[in-house]
């Protein structure tokens, strides 16, 4: 199992999935119409690390963070 969690303005609970794959995870959330926005322009990282490519290997116990776009000043 892998832990997401979904930050910021994102309106969603963490969840824990059976995925071996972030593309495989991504094929799963895209299936939430209203989360599929925020997939589009989110960031990505998996054990606090951006990731630019969803062709990653997930194991037991990883977590993946959606890192949706932010402003401040």
């Amino acid at each position: 199992m892998v832990r997401v969690e979904f930050l910021g303005p994102i309106e969603k609970e963490s969840i824990e999935v059976e995925v071996s794959s972030l593309e495989e995870l991504k094929d799963l959330l895209n299936k939430d119409n209203e989360l599929k926005k925020w997939l589009k322009i989110s960031a990505v990282a998996v054990n606090d690390k951006l990731v630019t490519n969803s062709d990653i290997k997930l194991n037991d116990g990883d977590k993946i963070a959606i890192l949706p776009p932010v402003c401040g000043g």
